[in-house]
């Protein structure tokens, strides 16, 4: 088991070599700071511009620049931001917590739905619920989440001023954004856990277990869902990824505080410690995420140690 802890640790740490590699470049496309920053003083000349560059070290070739994030990100040192001065990292501490609780209440959510939804379907395949179920999940799918979100918004804060429309105002406010991801992310899972479900329960431990006289939720719960866990761990593990790519768009349209709006705001005003601090951690969080997910996925069957 150690060796494969090793192996993976490895290869995540290359994943991230890679990813702060690729950032570091393509922020570097999204324009230039120096006008952004420029904007507002009246007749600016090109030798003003090259002024500014320097003062932000945007004049030095791109292998000194990466050399020198890479430096200080190994002491947790991610720049200060272009427009304010401030710590990136004092930033990304603000925002990250917002992020993962937001993810995690989403995923969290959204297994308590498809579930039981999934295996309600797969124990009664081809009758009306299970048909009702798969159109459901089917009509999700075909949602883009932030339709969805203000779909959410029109409904509940407009129509029925029940929640917050947008922003932190307690507890309360995670509500919408937390249903919207779920919803979406319901709509692939229920129809992955039907899917494993159906395989599990024709498995022959099934029939014995049944013919035991052992009840049937303790059946379905105890032993055909624990064997179906390998399949969900690892999806729902990789679709954390997607669930961190989804929260960006979804911070923006509910205005959370969160990593997504604080990339937002750095694509806007070219803001690139802010940006490239604020991907690089996305990414950390996707590569961690994922490599508790081989570990598990190590842990629950031996024979994957071995690949």
């Amino acid at each position: 088991m150690t060796g494969f802890i090793v192996k993976r640790v490895l290869q995540a740490i290359f994943v991230v070599l890679a990813v702060t590699l690729l950032v570091s470049y393509a922020v570097r496309l999204t324009g230039d700071p120096a006008v952004m920053l420029s904007q507002g003083a009246g007749s600016v000349t090109e030798q003003d511009l090259q002024n500014i560059r320097a003062g932000l070290g945007l004049d030095r070739p791109f292998a000194v620049q990466y050399l020198s994030y890479m430096g200080g990100l190994l002491h947790g040192d991610f720049g200060r931001s272009f427009a304010g001065g401030t710590s990136v990292a004092r930033l990304i501490g603000d925002a990250l917590p917002a992020t993962l609780m937001l993810a995690f209440v989403s995923l969290a959510l959204s297994i308590l739905i498809s579930v039981p939804l999934g295996i309600r379907a797969a124990v009664n395949k081809g009758k009306a619920s299970d048909q009702a179920i798969r159109i459901l999940s089917l009509v999700g799918l075909s949602f883009p989440n932030f339709w969805l979100a203000l779909m959410l918004v029109l409904l509940l804060s407009i129509t029925f001023p029940l929640l917050p429309p947008s922003g932190w105002d307690g507890p309360i406010s995670l509500v919408m954004p937390a249903l919207t991801m779920a919803i979406i992310l319901s709509a692939t899972n229920v129809r992955l856990v039907r899917t494993t479900m159906l395989e599990t329960l024709s498995a022959q431990y099934i029939m014995v277990a049944r013919s035991k006289g052992l009840r049937e939720r303790v059946v379905l719960y105890k032993h055909a869902l624990r064997n179906c866990a390998i399949p969900l761990i690892t999806y729902m593990g990789l679709q954390f990824g997607g669930l961190i790519g989804g929260i960006v768009v979804i911070e923006k349209v509910f205005n959370w505080p969160g990593m997504g709006t604080l990339a937002f705001d750095a694509i806007a005003s070219r803001d690139y410690p802010v940006l490239q601090g604020t991907v690089t951690v996305l990414a950390l969080v996707i590569v961690v995420v994922n490599l508790l997910v081989d570990i598990a996925y190590g842990i629950v069957d031996p024979r994957i140690r071995t690949r």
